[in-house]
């Protein structure tokens, strides 16, 4: 049997943590961050840990690996 490939999308997005879910960066942080309040900035900074259903999906793309 071939072996299952890493999906490379998802490796440089998620990584995972020692208990097997899955961090990922904030959502719209990127730019156009001047239109936001202070609060709304301060609160998308950091990791945050996505949500059960997603984690699945994030864990069997990255086959188990932590990147």
């Amino acid at each position: 049997m071939p072996k299952q490939k890493t999906h490379k999308g998802t490796k440089k997005r998620f990584r995972l943590t020692a208990s097997g879910k899955a961090k990922h960066r904030s959502a719209g942080t990127s730019h156009l961050a001047a239109r936001m309040s202070s609060k709304r900035k301060r609160q998308l900074r950091g990791t945050t840990v996505s949500a059960t259903v997603e984690s699945k999906m994030v864990i069997k793309a990255l086959c188990g690996n932590s990147y």
